[in-house]
């Protein structure tokens, strides 16, 4: 599952940022921001419509994100195995 994919108010774990390229600016910018394997996230508001921007909590902090951003940070719900 992505975090794009996450239902409101849901909490799950960060596994996974994925990186498009060797190079790949906004991933590396999700891990420093604290998008991080091991690290509580939830979804809050979405954007009109379920559209964008998505209000996320990652730790004690939030951040909007855009939907191709959240969909690079892959996660695994609490109850799953990690």
């Amino acid at each position: 599952m992505t975090l794009a994919d996450l239902p409101k108010r849901t909490p799950a774990i960060v596994e996974s940022v994925h990186e498009s390229s060797a190079q790949d600016n906004i991933a590396r910018r999700l891990r420093e921001l604290g998008f991080v394997a091991g690290e509580r996230v939830e979804m809050l508001v979405c954007g009109p419509f379920g559209g964008e921007p998505l209000l996320v909590q990652v730790g004690f902090t939030r951040f909007a994100l855009r939907r191709s951003e959240a969909a690079r940070v892959h996660l695994r719900t609490e109850g799953e195995a990690a």
